[in-house]
């Protein structure tokens, strides 16, 4: 790991292949994407997937971050490797933060985007005016990506990842799968696992079952304090038939979230599907009642 300024740090997940770019969040009740009483650390995380003619970059952070994010771009390729965008929330500032400062900073050839729209509508928050915009635009061609699609990461054939919408979700979001490192990026799903320390750890090795992060009343309670609340009392049959299907459809080796530390080790995936899967079981409207609470409602 290479520490940057200001909490940041660069993770290097596969060799030569896959990085997690982090940059630090303070919990401490404002940070929407964890419940109002979790207290401690966590990390944004943006991911670089590297080959020596290409790359893509998953999530671009948020913009508070932008020094920090192109300092971490910049360690792992040069200005003139054509760059992919790829941003899994495309409504989301953590997703999207950076995207236009990355764009003008390197060569960024190309972002993906479920919107039927040019993405720099999405993605430009600078420019005031037309003339303005029109100045300072990258070359960018925008590519709409509304199902499963099969992507090429150096352009050569050789190094291919799937990118679908998720099974469960509030937004419009995307998963990543990297068939080469087995890595499952999975945005703001298995997001749970903070930390007391700044310092982490941020990769979680192997299933500990005495750690209760990784716990299925650990997980339920943060997806209900958070942006799955609606699913307690929902009509969840389905929701759990499309996880299973990525469960078996793809080897998982390593789950890549957004936020969160990285849960790495084939046990530790299986757990942690497992735990989803019966959390959704548990919430379906045919065993709980479905009712509205406000995030302060501890669960």
């Amino acid at each position: 790991m290479v520490s940057t300024p200001s909490g940041s740090s660069v993770t290097e997940l596969a060799e030569g292949k896959v990085y997690a770019l982090r940059n630090l969040l303070t919990l401490d009740g404002r940070v929407s994407a964890y419940p109002g009483h979790a207290r401690g650390y966590s990390v944004s995380n943006c991911y670089l997937l590297k080959e020596p003619d290409g790359a893509f970059l998953l999530d671009t952070g948020y913009a508070a971050n932008e020094a920090q994010v192109l300092s971490q771009i910049g360690s792992l390729i040069s200005r003139e490797l054509p760059l992919t965008l790829f941003p899994l929330r495309i409504n989301e500032f953590m997703s999207v933060g950076n995207a236009m400062a990355i764009a003008r900073a390197f060569n960024a050839v190309e972002a993906f985007s479920p919107s039927p729209d040019d993405i720099k509508l999405w993605i430009d928050f600078a420019s005031l005016d037309s003339e303005d915009r029109a100045r300072n635009e990258p070359k960018l061609v925008s590519t709409r990506i509304t199902d499963l699609r099969r992507l090429d990461v150096r352009k050569r054939g050789k190094r291919f990842v799937e990118a679908f919408q998720t099974p469960i979700r509030l937004i419009n979001t995307t998963w990543i799968w990297d068939e080469e490192t087995r890595t499952l990026f999975t945005s703001d799903s298995f997001t749970q696992v903070s930390a007391d320390s700044a310092e982490g750890p941020w990769v979680i090795d192997g299933y500990d079952a005495g750690d209760h992060r990784l716990s299925v009343e650990f997980m339920q309670s943060f997806m209900l304090n958070t942006r799955y609340w609606w699913i307690e009392g929902a009509r969840t049959e389905t929701l759990r038939r499309g996880v299973e299907a990525v469960f078996k459809r793809y080897p998982i080796e390593t789950i890549a979230p957004g936020y969160g530390a990285v849960l790495r080790g084939r046990d530790l995936v299986e757990q942690q599907f497992a735990a989803l899967d019966d959390i959704l079981r548990r919430l379906d409207r045919t065993r709980t009642k479905q009712y509205y609470v406000s995030r302060d409602l501890v669960r």
